[in-house]
């Protein structure tokens, strides 16, 4: 993780630092709106591209008419786009009257923000992590599928399922209980070299850190490809690992009484993360 000192960066709402949210924000109120969060290093925004195209999927999957060239000149020239540390941009629909019905012309509302990047046992990157078997279960849902939209709620029950700090992230599945993705992260797994992870068609967040591995285990011979697979094809794997683009990739060492080592494949994809993005 970097060393650089913390910055403060006042937040930015429509390109004002001296605006505060209305009450009345459909995100606010509703979760109508999508969001995403950039890792920036010493060498830049991590994978801001990829963040930007599922951005702008998202919001044309719920109907959000944005001016992207506005969004996307507030980004550059904010102050804490190029700081080391953690962007979030976050776009709601904007202000509304109440009620479930869009507004016929609302503005969407923009938000960006800076956060110090986290701080990780080195660890966890090292020798793996354990993960907790969360029973909140993601609810199937093909139209909002993929995207990072607002409402995180099955993510923050998940979450507040354990206390222990012996887990450092927990598992979901969905109503049939085959695995999903980690509570911030997604998942792949291995078995006799062959690379998968969840399809995510109808539940669950296509991350970027995701798509980027895909790619690249593709472009580079491995057999990789997304897929449902069963609960006993996870405890079955030769070795899985987590994802996201802030903090990269962590080994599974225990689910359940389970065990792994850190494997072949995910040494190589650690390697290939750490050499592009620095994480």
């Amino acid at each position: 993780m970097s060393n650089t000192p913390s910055t403060t960066f006042a937040p930015w709402i429509n390109g004002d630092a001296d605006v505060s949210l209305s009450p009345r924000d459909r995100g606010l109120a509703f979760g109508d709106g999508v969001f995403e969060t950039v890792r920036v290093t010493e060498a830049g925004p991590v994978l801001f591209d990829y963040h930007w195209q599922r951005i702008m999927h998202g919001l044309e999957r719920l109907g959000i008419v944005l001016n992207a060239g506005l969004l996307r000149h507030e980004l550059t020239t904010y102050p804490g786009f190029t700081h080391p540390g953690v962007i979030k941009i976050i776009v709601t629909r904007g202000e509304g009257v109440g009620g479930y019905q869009v507004p016929k012309d609302s503005e969407p509302t923009r938000i960006i923000s800076h956060s110090p990047a986290p701080e990780y046992p080195v660890q966890f990157s090292h020798e793996g992590v354990a993960v907790y078997p969360c029973k909140t279960q993601l609810g199937i849902n093909a139209h909002l599928a993929g995207i990072k939209h607002l409402n995180r709620l099955e993510q923050v029950l998940a979450r507040n399922e354990w206390k222990e700090t012996q887990y450092q992230e927990g598992l979901l599945c969905d109503q049939l209980g085959n695995p999903v993705e980690a509570t911030a992260r997604n998942i792949f797994i291995i078995k006799d070299k062959k690379v998968l992870t969840p399809q995510l068609d109808h539940c669950g967040v296509k991350g970027c850190m995701r798509r980027w591995l895909l790619e690249t285990f593709c472009e580079q011979g491995f057999d990789a490809l997304e897929t449902s697979f069963t609960m006993a094809q996870l405890i079955q794997c030769d070795e899985w690992f987590l994802c996201n683009s802030v903090a990269g990739i962590w080994p599974v060492r225990q689910f359940q009484e389970h065990s792994w080592t850190v494997g072949e494949v995910t040494h190589w994809a650690l390697s290939q993360v750490r050499e592009h993005w620095l994480l």
